[in-house]
């Protein structure tokens, strides 16, 4: 095994593999390795759809061998720590490896323990999560028989930040259908202030909300899982909000002790869990304060290290963490690469904070939010010869586009390095 590469990749998910391949469109003759432990590659969107029984979860996994663009070296190995100054990262098994160039792609870790009681919560059943165990989300909503099914998230980053309500409104569309729906109560709790940030599709969403009649209460943090007594605790994130008064004898059950916890107990929790970077890239001199990859926000370079490029889910950058951003950032990374390859500078910052959340509102329904940094609503020409004309309406075509069009765009064109 060499260690020594032109351009050394960290992280093997959709973020390395698409920035090696386009790498070797442009350039066959690059040196480039991929350090990646797993020895399978997951196709995550489609696990809300695993959540609610509407797709099959072997289908969602494939090996890595089969996803390494041919032409890169596989490490198989876990980095664990930074030496920038020497252009050099350190593995568990192979020691140090050096680069010229060092793309940081190794996506986000899950870290239930930022919430009291999540880790035994999660390891009893008590909550599911179709972050960790998409199957067993399924499972839970099909052997629910009434009371208050619970969703909420926590206050950290998380990967596509529409996914803990997706997976609400396929649940509540679920027991509707089920003739659960006079029996349960779904709540919606999020430390957000709004459903979603973008104006169209927010008033849509609340129009799915009343048509559930699903309880939504924003500016709800978790930060305690009472496994023994299945209740969760929030604090308000906005005090100074005009809250409504929690009536103790309310049909949720809510409680309110002082003026911070409130407590509602729940048959069914579901919950994404707080999210992160990987410790060893939190622990190094990459990061910013809140512990995220320091990257531009435009060119995706490294504030400090001009050599490095961060992209993806671990990038510090202000916009949703979804595989349909780093499709937009790969194709900017690659051409700056290149660009420094041939001793220029990285003049690519035309990344706008695209990112895209396909918000499944019911079975066979969804409506697509595009947007950018400043949350302008952002649709795809492309979806007129889809004969959808407004995205943020709920469409039939969408949820078509969404199961089976997207992973076949994922698979054959996007880990390919073929545009899209």
């Amino acid at each position: 095994m060499k260690s020594q590469y032109e351009i050394l990749i960290i992280g093997g998910g959709t973020a390395g593999i698409m920035t090696a391949a386009q790498l070797l469109q442009k350039n066959s003759n690059l040196d480039i390795a991929i350090i990646e432990p797993a020895n399978t590659h997951y196709y995550q969107p489609a696990w809300t759809l695993v959540g609610a029984g509407a797709y099959d979860y072997k289908k969602t996994a494939k090996p890595m061998a089969e996803v390494m663009p041919k032409g890169v070296d596989w490490i198989q190995d876990y980095a664990t720590g930074f030496d920038p100054d020497n252009n050099a990262v350190t593995t568990k098994e192979n020691g140090a490896i050096t680069y010229e160039f060092l793309v940081v792609a190794p996506g986000l870790v899950m870290e239930p323990s930022m919430i009291k009681g999540l880790p035994e919560a999660l390891e009893k059943g008590v909550a599911c999560s179709n972050y960790i165990d998409p199957e067993h989300t399924w499972e839970t909503i099909k052997n629910f028989k009434g009371g208050n099914a619970l969703f909420t998230q926590p206050t950290t980053p998380i990967k596509c930040g529409g996914a803990p309500q997706k997976i609400a409104y396929l649940a509540a569309d679920y027991f509707r259908k089920n003739g659960l729906q006079d029996k349960t109560n779904v709540i919606f709790a999020t430390p957000g202030s709004v459903i979603f940030g973008v104006k169209p599709i927010k008033e849509t969403l609340m129009k799915v909300i009343d048509r559930y009649g699903i309880h939504f209460k924003p500016f709800y943090a978790p930060y305690e899982i009472d496994v023994e007594n299945k209740i969760a605790h929030f604090n308000h994130t906005a005090p100074e909000e005009n809250r409504c008064v929690i009536n103790e004898n309310n049909e949720l059950g809510e409680k309110m002790t002082g003026d911070v916890d409130i407590q509602i107990p729940f048959d069914m929790l579901h919950l994404a869990p707080p999210q992160a970077a990987p410790k060893f890239v939190r622990d190094s001199n990459l990061v910013n304060s809140a512990g995220w990859l320091d990257v531009d926000h435009h060119s995706m370079q490294h504030n400090k290290y001009t050599n490095i490029f961060g992209l993806g889910d671990v990038a510090a950058l202000p916009t949703a963490k979804t595989g349909a951003a780093i499709r937009k950032q790969v194709p900017v990374v690659v051409e700056n690469l290149l660009l420094l390859k041939e001793h220029k500078e990285a003049t690519n910052h035309s990344y706008n904070g695209y990112s895209s959340c396909p918000l499944v509102t019911g079975y066979g329904k969804m409506v697509l939010a595009e947007f950018d940094y400043q949350n302008n609503f952002t649709p795809d020409p492309k979806l007129k010869q889809m004969l959808v004309f407004n995205s943020s309406k709920e469409h039939w075509r969408l949820w078509m586009l969404k199961k089976y069009m997207l992973p076949n765009l994922y698979w054959n064109k996007m880990l390919k390095g073929k545009n899209v």
